[in-house]
């Protein structure tokens, strides 16, 4: 798929001015009508309003940016999804103000049923809440209609007359030029309706905003910049219209202990000098089943004799559960060898007991790392 960039010929920074500009040029130029009904030029045209679609749109734009295609699959209409904005709807946004409908756009579309618009709503989880699932409440505020005007936006006991000017209509007809042009009804905005006498809860917009609490089941193998889609909870639509969607997307914050890569899960885990060289047994977090740890989120870790920091211990199935399998990743511990602090005297002495006794085969990166030192010292001094 393109990159929506591309297909308008504009550079990541451009603003609001410059893809109207760009996409206003390249539609009139794209447009079906204008080239005789050209399939190629359909195509382009409505790739064009796929693009503009978009990235005209501050949100969808934003989740673009950052996630790509994925961040607004089904948004922009070119791929069965959620229709965000219709292309008759674009394209009097971009040029009704000096075209209206010179096209062959009919007025009716406006006075129809709208559906309402889409919502976004980001919500930030654990890592224990996308390991294991969880049940979570959003308060996210959307549009509904207003139950005492029932959507009209008129007080109620009145009803809407109709637009004098279009008629009922909700276009008017007007020359200039070589055209004809079809455009909206300045009175109406396009309605075809007139309220007189406005319903107060709404003030004639037969809608209200109100913040509504929703529950969002979050599955468990979740990932971060993945999208959850609540079918019918966005905007209530216009004059009877279906209610838009709402899009949950989800980030998970950074944990302290593990670090996820795909499936797996990464931590790292101190282990005493002693265990390190003669090997044993340590203790590492990792996660269960439930949305919080009881205490017993732990496993033990063997550790073979002579580890080295930096070395892997690979827990098979102790990793985050697939999404869309009954795959799991695997737990990867880095060591991470302490050296001793705070040394009784009689400790140091042990100590200094133990390293005298030991040799090349105890330390045998050290001994390779002092001969390559010999070799380069020896060199320097040959070409001094």
């Amino acid at each position: 798929m393109r990159d929506y960039y591309e297909i308008l010929g504009v550079d990541r920074g451009c603003d609001e001015a410059g893809l109207k500009a760009a996409f206003r040029k390249l539609a009139m130029e794209h447009h079906p009508d204008r080239n005789g009904g050209c399939e190629e030029a359909a195509g382009r045209f409505k790739e064009l309003n796929e693009a503009y679609s978009i990235l005209s749109d501050p949100q969808k734009r934003a989740a673009y940016d950052r996630f790509g295609h994925a961040g607004v699959n089904g948004q922009g209409g070119g791929n069965g999804g959620a229709q965000f904005h219709d292309v008759h709807d674009i394209f009097n946004e971009v040029f009704g103000d000096v075209f209206g409908d010179m096209f062959g756009m009919r007025g009716q579309r406006s006075r129809g049923p709208a559906r309402g618009q889409d919502l976004r709503y980001d919500l930030e989880i654990s890592l224990e809440q996308a390991y294991a699932g969880a049940e979570v409440e959003i308060a996210a505020a959307t549009t509904l209609t207003c139950e005492p005007c029932a959507g009209s936006g008129a007080k109620p006991g009145t009803s809407p007359t109709t637009c004098a000017t279009c008629g009922g209509a909700g276009r008017v007809r007007a020359t200039q030029g070589f055209f004809s042009i079809e455009r909206a009804c300045p009175r109406c905005g396009g309605s075809g309706r007139m309220i007189m006498d406005p319903c107060e809860a709404c003030h004639g917009q037969g809608q209200v905003r109100r913040e509504r609490t929703l529950s969002v089941r979050v599955p468990s193998g979740v990932d971060d910049g993945a999208r959850i889609r609540l079918a019918g909870e966005g905007d209530s639509g216009a004059r009877g219209g279906p209610r838009g969607d709402l899009y949950i997307f989800v980030s998970v914050r950074p944990h302290e202990l593990f670090e996820r890569d795909g499936l797996d899960l990464l931590c790292t885990v101190p282990v005493p000098m002693g265990v390190a060289a003669l090997g044993g047994v340590v203790e590492a977090p990792c996660l269960l089943g439930g949305e919080a740890c009881d205490g017993n989120c732990k496993i033990d870790i063997k550790v073979p004799e002579g580890a080295q920091t930096g070395q892997m211990i690979r827990v098979k199935g102790r990793g985050m559960p697939s999404l869309r399998s009954r795959e799991r990743g695997d737990l990867v511990v880095e060591v991470f060898v302490e050296t001793p602090t705070r040394l009784t005297p009689r400790q140091k002495e042990l100590l200094a007991e133990f390293c005298s006794v030991c040799g090349e085969h105890q330390h045998p990166k050290s001994a390779n790392f002092v001969g390559k030192a010999k070799r380069f010292w020896d060199e320097v001094t040959r070409t001094a």
